[in-house]
């Protein structure tokens, strides 16, 4: 399958190769949108054979010395780096790295702001602090509850993030999403300086959430998908609706984790949804989360 790029009636670009799915927007100058455009589409072109090459070195756990040499191979490792005392392998962080590395194109002079969203991990352009460039971003806790029928979306809440904040990647991962989880999570989603980080402090966290019920059902990795990175540890594929006790132990397990990376300053800020209850760690509230039931 050949890279395909397709403009969509809003103005954002639609760039697909395989498993890689972006939806771009860019607001500026007209002529800086239109080379900035063309110049993510001619990166965008050779991400998927570049992390080819390395795909069996990225599905290896992290540790030791970076072995990797592509770009956005080695800030995958990076990313996960922090990690390597559990178990992580660089596709913990592969969707925030690729947007990461497209969002570089729209650092240009006439950019006023731009964003790359790929699957739900996105990649900010704001320019430097002080700009006054800011975007809002809308978060949707449970996946489970869109109709496809219905055709829409509606969020559970929406934050703005500014340019003097130190955020320019969001994350989300749970056990529904598309990338596997070892907790119950719904979705978490994380707020950190870059788009990689955000994506594997995002899947560490989701795998936090948890609690031992003999009702939540796991199937190890390697029977639901042949080239899983996580071989034969289990994951979840079902939880049965659980006693608001089960949810809160959950949910504090996973915010102890969320609140001793951004102690590391790994991330800024986090929301932990499970079945209606969530968690907020870090300065989201301050930034404009709306609609919310914490």
């Amino acid at each position: 399958m050949q890279p395909q790029r397709a403009l969509l009636a809003d103005g954002r670009w639609h760039f697909q190769h395989g498993p890689i799915d972006l939806v771009i927007g860019a607001e500026g100058e007209p002529c800086a949108v239109e080379a900035a455009h063309e110049s993510a589409w001619a990166r965008f072109q050779n991400v998927l054979p570049e992390l080819v090459t390395e795909l069996r070195a990225l599905r290896q756990p992290v540790r030791g010395p970076c072995p990797l040499q592509g770009a956005i191979a080695r800030r995958m490792w990076l990313a996960c780096r922090p990690f390597h005392a559990q178990f992580i392998t660089p596709m913990a962080a592969v969707a925030g790295a690729v947007a990461q590395e497209i969002i570089a194109s729209y650092d240009s002079a006439g950019i006023t702001r731009a964003w790359v969203n790929n699957g739900g991990d996105i990649a900010l352009h704001l320019g430097s602090a002080g700009s006054g460039a800011s975007i809002k971003v809308g978060l949707f806790a449970d996946l489970a509850r869109f109709d496809p029928a219905d055709g829409r979306l509606p969020i559970d809440a929406d934050f703005t993030v500014t340019a003097d904040l130190p955020v320019r990647g969001i994350a989300t991962s749970g056990w529904r999403g598309r990338s596997f989880s070892l907790g119950i999570a719904d979705s978490v989603t994380v707020l950190a300086r870059t788009a990689a980080m955000a994506d594997a402090a995002a899947t560490q966290i989701a795998n936090a959430v948890n609690t031992d019920d003999p009702r939540i059902e796991r199937r190890p990795a390697n029977t639901l998908k042949d080239d899983t990175d996580l071989g034969d540890t289990p994951v979840t594929v079902g939880v049965p609706r659980l006693g608001a006790e089960q949810v809160q132990v959950a949910l504090q397990a996973g915010a102890a984790r969320a609140r001793a990376l951004q102690r590391d300053g790994l991330i800024h800020s986090a929301v932990l949804v499970c079945q209606d209850q969530c968690a907020v760690i870090g300065a989201l509230l301050e930034i404009g989360l709306e609609r919310s039931n914490c």
